[in-house]
């Protein structure tokens, strides 16, 4: 036996650093499926109510007189999902792109396909999950959001950090500054300004119709800060100056918020005002755009997630452990959640009928507002229903061959 070669059983020190490392690097992307798990979990609470809470719908943003503190802060809740899944994306993606103890590869292929993949997902299944019959809408929302992003994202991908970080700074920073700009059905660039920046139908005259939730360019900023976040997950990366850079990061975006949103200088379409009560002031500093994303929205969730990032970033418990599973297989976990949700709604309803009045006057099934309580119960007992399922396919997926399995 050559005495070059390590005996049975024992570890040299080389080999006991490298298995240091890599276990440290697996932690490190555990967080981030802890993460992504975690917000895929709060997303499900925001379904959840979407499907009991029909007759009671937001607006957007909310209207404070007209919704209750329990259903602000529920939908305040689920505001963090999208910005950080989609920063998230964007993370992964340069993960993708320099694998731990690998040579860089390129990502193009592999965002094109999936960015193409979710925008399919989007036209061809996703309004169907949503209504549970041939829809007379096609909704672009969030995966058509996701999809687009991440194929600007696999183009833009090879140039410098630098560059894509001045052009996602700029992208969430700035464009806030177009919202006042509403554009007119019969300009010519109504189009690409309602897919971009401000939603609204996209094709009125025909079955089915297409309606734009989720404009898409502000969402590109995020992918791009998301790809540039990259690095501070990479194995030779510093783990506790990764920590103290993202509570710093976090600190940075809720500072700003605090300045921007507190004296209503920009950020937000519409200001603060005093309201009737404490808790409706601090609703209304609180109430944010979403559709499409503004720079306070933003600065506000992806703030939040960069604490959270830093809370978990060592962290292995029941709580991560359990959380990650979702966040390891997410495409499965969000289509088969909203069928299941769709499902059962129309169990419900085909048992109970229609027992709640929408402000149209149209008769669903649902909860009243003094049944809230059901909302978050079904949640947390969606969880426990789908974790096993979703824990299966995790593992399928890292163990089968078959190629187009990864992309779910």
């Amino acid at each position: 036996m050559s005495t070059s070669q390590p005996l049975p059983g024992i570890a040299t020190p080389s080999a006991t650093l490298a298995t240091s490392a890599i276990a440290a690097h697996s932690k490190r992307i555990t967080s981030i499926d802890t993460l992504r798990g975690l917000v895929m979990c709060i997303m499900m609470m925001d379904h959840v109510r979407e499907t009991l809470y029909l007759h009671h719908q937001v607006s957007d943003p909310m209207s404070i007189p007209d919704t209750p503190a329990f259903l602000f802060f529920t939908r305040l809740a689920a505001h963090f999902c999208a910005p950080i899944f989609v920063f998230l994306t964007g993370l992964g993606g340069w993960l993708y792109a320099n694998p731990p103890g690998a040579a860089p590869r390129s990502a193009r292929e592999f965002l094109l396909k999936r960015g193409a993949l979710l925008i399919f997902l989007e036209i061809a299944v996703m309004s169907f999950l949503w209504v549970g019959e041939l829809p007379k809408v096609i909704w672009l929302q969030v995966l058509w959001a996701i999809g687009f992003s991440m194929i600007v994202l696999a183009f833009a991908s090879p140039l410098s950090s630098k560059t894509l970080l001045a052009a996602g700074l700029v992208i969430v920073c700035g464009h806030n500054a177009l919202a006042g700009i509403d554009l007119p059905r019969a300009h010519p660039l109504y189009e690409l300004w309602t897919l971009f920046l401000h939603r609204g139908w996209l094709f009125e005259d025909t079955m089915p119709q297409v309606r734009v939730t989720y404009p898409a360019l502000p969402w590109v900023g995020v992918i791009l800060l998301g790809w540039c976040a990259g690095p501070l997950f990479s194995r030779t990366f510093d783990g506790a100056r990764r920590r103290r850079l993202l509570v710093a990061l976090g600190v940075g975006c809720w500072l700003a918020l605090l300045v921007l949103r507190g004296f209503n200088i920009y950020g937000e379409n519409e200001p603060w005002r005093q309201q009737a009560t404490t808790l409706q002031t601090v609703m209304d500093f609180l109430n944010y755009t979403k559709y499409p994303p503004s720079l306070d929205f933003l600065l506000m969730t992806l703030g939040g997630g960069f604490f959270v990032l830093a809370a978990i970033d060592q962290a292995d418990n029941v709580f991560t452990r359990f959380m990650s599973v979702f966040g390891g297989a997410p495409m499965f976990y969000y289509l088969v959640h909203l069928a299941v949700l769709i499902s059962g709604y129309k169990i419900l309803f085909a048992i109970f009928g229609a027992n709640q009045a929408s402000p149209t006057g149209m008769q669903r099934f649902g909860v009243g507002p003094d049944q809230f309580w059901v909302v978050w119960l079904v949640t947390v007992g969606m969880w426990f229903v789908l974790y096993y399922p979703t824990k299966w396919f995790g593992n399928f997926k890292r163990r089968t061959s078959i190629g187009w399995v990864k992309y779910f």
